[in-house]
């Protein structure tokens, strides 16, 4: 699985709460600052500041970030007894992928699973 590439300068302070966890889980979703910063309708900038800075989003930003994320409002506040995000299944580029899979009809979807499979199965017997 290939993985974002790091790019930019680094911060030379230290993150927030809410920065080091929206950072963390942009980079589960295997998203670029950028790729996040589109799909919310704001500037790659923007989010890097919000990375890195003290900041208010509004709701709307908020609940986008956490449908997009895969995470809750409560993680990325960074509440006690927020549940963390759950580290099994795909991440990254699988997961977009998968993701997309199940917006496919079950037929089509049965398909693809059949090729993974299939795939899987080769590259486990050599």
């Amino acid at each position: 699985m290939l993985l974002p590439m790091k790019q930019g300068r680094p911060t030379t302070k230290p993150r927030t709460v809410f920065g080091q966890r929206l950072a963390d889980a942009r980079e589960r979703a295997g998203l670029t600052q950028q790729q996040l910063a589109e799909r919310l309708g704001t500037s790659q900038r923007a989010l890097a500041r919000w990375e890195r800075d003290p900041v208010a989003l509004r709701p709307d930003q908020l609940a986008i970030l956490t449908e997009t994320l895969g995470v809750t409002a409560d993680y990325l506040l960074g509440r006690p007894s927020a549940k963390q995000p759950a580290t099994k299944g795909p991440t990254g580029k699988v997961r977009q992928v998968f993701e997309r899979v199940n917006q496919l009809p079950r037929h089509q979807q049965h398909k693809v699973v059949e090729f993974v499979e299939a795939f899987i199965d080769h590259q486990a017997s050599k």
